[in-house]
Formats: C-alpha cells, structure tokens, sequence
C-alpha cells in the first residue's frame, strides 16, 4: 500500500498547486476602468458635493459607495487643454496643447490609453474628443466634431466618416458605450471606457423630456454676483458676465424673428438639427417664456436676476439628463456582474461659474473654475470610503489608472498615482501645492493668460502677456476670492514663499514662462 502514498502526495501537491495558481491568477486579476467625463460640470451643482442647487441620485450613488475628492483641481481650465493634461498625465507645457483656438493634439505622443493598450488592455471613447486630431491609442473610438451638437448630432467614426444619429446626445454616447460593452469588447480582457460627454457645455439645451423641470425654482443669486472687480483688474477686463455678455437667445433661448444677437443664426443652426416633433416640443415649451419675456421687457438688476434664473434652470434640465445615463451605466455594470470588478470614475473636464462673481464660463484660476469634482466608486478589494482631502489633480488620473493595471509609471509624467489614497494611505510626502496655467488670450471671453500657484491656504497669480498684476489670496479668510492682498506689507513674506513654490513647479514641470511671458508657449 505505501506504494500509492507518494501518488496520492503528487495528487496533493498538484491540487494545492493548482489552488494556489487559481488565488494567484485571481489576485492579480485587472481592474477594468470606466472613465464618465463631462463638459463643464461644477461641483455645486451635483448633490453629493453641494445640497443647494439640484438632485443628482445617479452620481451620489458613486460618491456614497465610494469616494469624493474634496480638494479636485485642474492644472488649465478649459476643455482641450484640460483633456490633454488628464491623458498626458503632464501639464500643458508638456503636452503643447496649450489652447482651443491654435492648437492640434500630437496623437503621436505617449498617452495613458496606449501604456494600456501595451498592457492587454481593450481601450474605447465614446462621445467628446475636443483635440482637433483624431483619437490614438484606443482600439474603438466613435467621436463627435468639435464640441458636438445637443440634437441628432454627428460623429466621425474610426473609418474617418461622419454620420448623423437621432435623438438627445447624451442618451446616444450612454447607448454606444453600453453597446460597446455588450457587443464589441472581448470579455477575455480588461478593459478602459471613456464615456466623454458633450454636458453640460454652453448652450445648456435638455432633453425634451425634461423641458418642464426645476420651473417652479426660484434661485438666490450670489452674494458676489454684482462684484465690482476692486483690485483685480483682470477679472474686471473678462467678457462671461451673465448680465453683459450672456446672449439672449443662443444662451437663454429668447429667439423672435424681429430681435437679433450676436450668436442667433448659431442657435438657429442648432434649431434645424431637430426633427419636427422636437422641434414642436421645444417651441411649445419656450413659446409662452418668450411671449412674456418680451411683454415685460424686464431692465437692469430685474434683467440680472431672470437672465440668473433661466441660465440655473436650462443648466440643471441638461445635468438631470446626465445624471439619468449615469445610472444607466451603473444599473448595466451591476446586471453584467462588472460593478466589483471595476474602478468608475466620474469627473469634469473643468469646473464652472453658476453666477459667482456675476459670471458663467471658466478659464480663471479662481476656484469655481479651477475646482473640478471627482468620485470613484472603487472595486473589490479597496474598502476606503467617504472624503479624501488631499489636493489631487487632472494630471493625476492617467498614473491612477496606470498603476491600478499594474503598469509601470513613465518618469516623464507629472502626475502622481491616487491609489495610495485610495487604499486609505496619506503619504507624508504629498503634494503641498498646485500649479496652473491658462493660455488662450485673446480670445472668447478675454480672460488674460495667467499662471499661479495654489497651497492648502493661499493662492498666487499672475497675469501677463498684455497686463502684468498680481494677485494674492487668503482662502481661509476669503474664500470667494475678493480680497487682492498682493502689496500688503504684512503679507511680503507669503509672496516670497509662494514665488518659490511657483519657480520650483515650473522648473519641476518645465514651464518656459518662468524665463519670460513670451516663451510661454514653447
């Protein structure tokens, strides 16, 4: 008999072994990644950051099952650049997409998606591009041109042909990217979904379906919707006042074939887009808000305030409509069985002005614009949950999503990876400051270029170019970034450390404009 002991010992052994190749094989299992972006999305307008405003259920679902990132930023806040500096994982020098009106994307250039592409990674985009080339690194993308169009809009596909698709856009870029996940991936390997929306951009158009919602709201404006720009003389040059600059009927829709703006045959090119039953929708909606609208012919801050309440309302109609195909996308990770295995993430490409300091847009370093939200439901194995209070940004997400497939980091990036924070850690090392640049000036909206540095408590910047001011704030004390406290004597010393800070990040990052204003697009 002791002749079968050591067949039954192999027998053993190789059942142990197997087991252990299984747990091993299931440890190192990858995560898939489903990367939700929106346009222009700011943070007080979803529930889970801000109570104030609206509802957002869908997108709550992931910060309460996950994490919300309470100090988000971006390093240039408007759409390409931001997209550029997120799939870089380098900030606009290094990049060299440094605007929306000059520059073309180098899809030649590394890029997080290829790193994964190399790593057995299936990679796909859907929706928003915003980069003027067409998209690398991915094995399915279906985009749409420029900012894309609210109602039946185009999309360039992946054999260069541009084709029309009916219906409500966000609805479309929700149906495509669960379409893709059903019925073109292969389920063998891990995947990396971009699912890049054209919401919440300007010029706020909702579903029809959701025409009706939030009417019977009456918001409170800002305390500092009429600032007056006291010592900040390059927030008093920008053109996005809600008051001055917000177009009557692009923005606010009042359209009548005797009143003209400056932006009216666009919007009326955004009209022929729909088909006629939407078109009977959207007029039978906005038809008596025009008729009163122009029977009252509201002045001055009467004006202010029901140009502030309809931007809030057209503004929340497009964000319910997101917040829907959110859950959409939830409720199918759920069904597939993908949910835990599978990092979601939910972010903006900047965020935006809901009336503070009069205005709409972005492109200021101020907070509203250069905050951005961030949650990520997490997959198994990840139990943090609740705030991160770190000062994280968009340079980050590429090293994140990286290192949670396992893929080495590449020296040159400027991010750094989120998964310490993510698996609960708070590095002692951890960035202490944050640095920012805008270039696109002159330009819609004539915000001034200007680049800055921002530490847990202060914020330094300066504008150049044509104009050469300092700023300097105390977000402790002034939150809202009214106060300009550059040329304090009793602040000289903050100045001198935070212009250290800032020359360090621009060697560490490489920034030419730390030579001088005219290199700064090198």
């Amino acid at each position: 008999m002791n002749k079968f002991y050591p067949v039954a010992g192999m027998v053993a052994l190789s059942a142990v072994t197997t087991a252990c190749q299984q747990a091993d094989k299931q440890e190192k299992k990858q995560y898939n990644i489903v990367y939700i972006m929106t346009d222009d999305h700011t943070a007080q307008m979803m529930s889970c950051y801000d109570a104030r405003y609206m509802e957002t259920p869908n997108l709550d679902r992931i910060a309460n099952e996950g994490v919300r990132f309470t100090n988000s930023f971006v390093a240039n806040s408007l759409s390409g650049p931001s997209r550029a500096c997120m799939i870089t994982g380098k900030h606009s020098c290094g990049n060299k997409f440094y605007d929306n009106t000059t520059c073309v994307f180098d899809s030649a250039q590394q890029t997080f998606p290829k790193l994964l592409q190399k790593a057995g990674y299936q990679t796909a985009i859907i929706g928003k591009w915003h980069l003027e080339s067409l998209p690398s690194g991915f094995d399915y993308w279906q985009i749409v041109p420029g900012q894309g169009d609210y109602y039946n809009p185009n999309f360039i596909t992946q054999q260069n042909d541009t084709i029309q698709k009916h219906g409500y856009i966000t609805n479309i870029i929700t149906d495509d990217a669960i379409d893709w996940m059903e019925h073109k991936r292969d389920d063998k390997k891990p995947f990396c979904l971009f699912i890049h929306h054209k919401a919440i951009h300007r010029n706020w158009m909702a579903d029809t379906c959701n025409l009706a919602l939030y009417e019977d709201k009456t918001f409170p404006l800002p305390d500092n919707f009429f600032d007056d720009y006291e010592g900040r003389e390059a927030a008093a040059a920008q053109e996005m006042s809600i008051v001055k600059d917000m177009d009557m009927i692009y923005d606010l829709k009042m359209l009548r074939p005797d009143k003209n703006s400056r932006l009216k045959t666009l919007y009326e090119s955004f009209l022929g887009r729909m088909d006629t039953a939407q078109r009977a929708a959207w007029e039978k909606f906005y038809g008596p808000i025009i008729e009163d609208f122009y029977k009252k012919n509201p002045q001055g801050k009467d004006l202010a305030n029901w140009k502030f309440q309809r931007y809030m309302r057209d503004y929340m109609k497009t964000v319910k409509s997101l917040d829907d195909n959110v859950g959409r996308v939830l409720d199918y990770l759920k069904e597939k069985g993908l949910l835990e295995n599978t990092l979601v993430v939910y972010t903006s490409d900047q965020g935006f002005y809901m009336g503070e300091h009069g205005w709409f847009d972005k492109r200021f370093m101020y907070e509203e614009s250069m905050r951005t939200p961030l949650i990520m439901r997490l997959p198994d194995g990840f139990t943090r949950r609740g705030d991160i209070t770190e000062m994280v940004q968009n340079i980050d997400y590429g090293p994140t999503f990286l290192d949670l497939a396992g893929v080495e980091i590449p020296s040159d990036m400027h991010g750094v990876s989120l998964l310490p924070l993510l698996k609960g850690e708070h590095p002692k090392d951890w960035r202490k400051a944050l640095y920012y640049h805008f270039y696109e000036y002159p330009a819609e909206h004539m915000v001034k270029r200007h680049y800055g540095v921002r530490t847990d408590r202060y914020k330094l910047i300066h504008f150049y170019n044509d104009i050469d001011t300092w700023e300097l704030y105390d977000l402790q004390a002034d939150p809202h970034e009214m106060h300009n406290l550059y040329g304090q004597k009793e602040y000289e010393a903050v100045v001198d450390e935070l212009k250290a800070e800032m020359l360090k990040l621009q060697e560490q990052y490489d920034d030419p404009v730390r030579f001088s204003p005219e290199r700064d697009k090198e």
